[in-house]
């Protein structure tokens, strides 16, 4: 049971870590667009819990395609949230 609770608990470790890996930070030289604005929205929570730690982790994208980028951050959220009719219930 033992050995059980702390495998659950490296893999959840890894896995925050593999996710934040991937936030957004710094300057890119492409332009982010809808679907990077999915993934940042997506990932949202877990480049929160990097920033709380120190990383230098940006939460949203400077270099983006602006409403396209902005749609997609919002959908990412709403798919990562649930939605709100699922929190309404």
């Amino acid at each position: 049971m033992k050995n059980k609770k702390l495998t659950h608990s490296s893999l959840i470790i890894f896995l925050i870590i593999a996710v934040t890996s991937c936030a957004p930070s710094g300057y890119e030289s492409s332009q982010a667009g809808f679907f990077s604005g999915i993934w940042h929205g997506f990932i949202i929570m877990f480049s929160l819990i990097g920033k709380l730690f120190g990383a230098d982790i940006g939460i949203y994208a400077a270099n983006n395609s602006e409403f396209l980028y902005w749609l997609g951050f919002l959908f990412g959220i709403g798919a990562f949230g649930g939605g709100g009719y699922s929190s309404a219930r």
